[in-house]
This record gives structure tokens, C-alpha cells and sequence, in this order.
């Protein structure tokens, strides 16, 4: 068991992952889009929208520094576990709290405003699921473990393994002493990233570059002035 969790569980969700983003990308160009509902409601949109999504970068962010670089690089750079451990947990719990924060509102205005509803789909309902999960699992690991509890050093066990799967060496026996939610965290963001293809959260990985080097759309007003009725065909202009 622990091997098909921690071993193929994470191949499997990583080869659907980059396999599934270039076939929707082939086959489904034109559906590469969040799909915006800004027209149908706005109000709440610009208070959930930025909430939601500085809040997930900086989560972004902070997993990549814990899982990413290693505990030893940190301590050569000058910060010792007790600053890194502080600044996780304070940068953490308030960017998970305006996470779950914004998350909360966009699914409220999805389920009341009627033509939003209308326009999600079965997929969109499942990744708002699957990722409401993944981020309360984090938020809590990271609140019961560290403030409740007395603490947990993910970077012992969680991120030599998470690096293990990337080198192709994996280390699955890291993963059997770990605290509950910290498993179920890794599980619920490896069906999310499973899913993640075929869900509009494909647009976290394009930027529109081609904004900065397209032409000016020139709008041109309705001459309201009589026009002379000509007979015959009028030249091309």
C-alpha cells in the first residue's frame, strides 16, 4: 500500500498531468480558457477573484520553498529553522485563510447567482470540490500541527520524498511516520493534479504575452450626419 500511494499514485497523477495538458491543448485550444462569468455578476467576483488568488500564490510559493529547496540550503543561507518555522506559519495561515477566504465566496456566487450556475459544468463542480479539499487539508495540517500541536518538520520527511519522485529514486518509507492530515493533503494534490488537465485551472499555466504585441482595436463612432442618396454602386472606400 505504501508503495502504490507514494510511488505510483504520483507517476500516474504526473504522467496524466503533463500527457493530459498537451492533449487538451491539441484537441481542445479553443476551451484553454477560465471560461468568465464576469457579465453575469460582478459584485462579488472582484472581492472573491483577488482574494482567492494572491491568496493561492503565496501558498504556491511557500510550497515551493519547503518542498523545493532543501532544509539545508535555508540554514547556509542564515535562516535557521526557528525563523523559517515562523515566517511558514504566519505567512502561511494568513495566505490559507484568504485562500479558503475566497474560495468560500466564488463558491457561494456560483451556487446563488443562477446564470453562473448554469455555466458550470460537471468538471468545474468537481475541481471546486477537489481543490476546497486539498486547501482545507493545508490550512488544518498547518494550523493543528504547529499551533495546536507542538510542531511538525515537514522538510524531514514531506519534501525529501515529494524530491525523491523527481529524481526517480523514490523513498516511500518517508511518508509512513508522517501526521494524517499531511498524508491526506499529498493525496487530495495528487487528484488534483490528476484532474487538472480537463478543468479550467488550465489557465494557470499561459499568460497572455500576446496582448503586449497585437495591434490597437480602433473603435470608430456612427456618423450621424445625413448621408446624399446615390444611385448605383457606391465606390469602396
Amino acid at each position: 500500500m505504501s508503495v502504490l500511494l507514494w510511488v505510483v499514485l504520483p507517476y500516474v497523477a504526473l504522467t496524466v498531468f503533463v500527457l493530459g495538458h498537451i492533449w487538451r491543448y491539441r484537441y481542445d485550444k479553443f476551451g484553454w480558457t477560465t471560461r468568465s462569468s464576469q457579465l453575469y455578476e460582478s459584485r462579488l467576483l472582484r472581492i472573491g477573484s483577488p482574494l482567492f488568488h494572491f491568496g493561492i500564490l503565496i501558498v504556491a510559493l511557500g510550497h515551493v520553498g519547503g518542498l523545493v529547496i532543501p532544509k539545508s540550503w535555508t540554514e547556509a543561507a542564515g535562516i535557521g529553522e526557528g525563523l523559517y518555522h515562523l515566517l511558514a506559519v504566519v505567512l502561511g495561515t494568513i495566505a490559507g485563510v484568504a485562500t479558503v477566504g475566497g474560495l468560500a465566496i466564488l463558491i457561494y456566487r456560483r451556487r446563488t447567482v443562477g446564470p453562473v450556475f448554469t455555466a458550470t459544468t460537471r468538471n468545474d463542480k468537481l475541481m471546486y470540490a477537489v481543490l476546497a479539499l486539498t486547501i482545507a487539508l493545508g490550512l488544518a495540517a498547518t494550523v493543528l500541527a504547529n499551533l495546536v500541536g507542538g510542531g511538525y518538520d515537514y522538510r524531514t520527511t514531506v519534501s525529501p520524498w515529494f524530491r525523491s519522485i523527481f529524481l526517480f529514486q523514490p523513498r516511500p518509507e518517508l511518508m509512513a511516520g508522517t501526521p494524517l492530515l499531511f498524508r491526506l493533503h499529498a493525496l487530495s494534490a495528487l487528484v488534483l493534479f490528476a484532474i487538472w488537465p480537463f478543468t479550467r485551472l488550465v489557465h494557470m499555466l499561459t499568460a497572455p504575452l500576446g496582448y503586449l504585441t497585437r495591434p490597437y482595436i480602433v473603435y470608430r463612432s456612427r456618423d450621424e450626419r445625413p448621408r446624399p442618396v446615390r444611385r448605383g454602386w457606391e465606390p469602396t472606400r
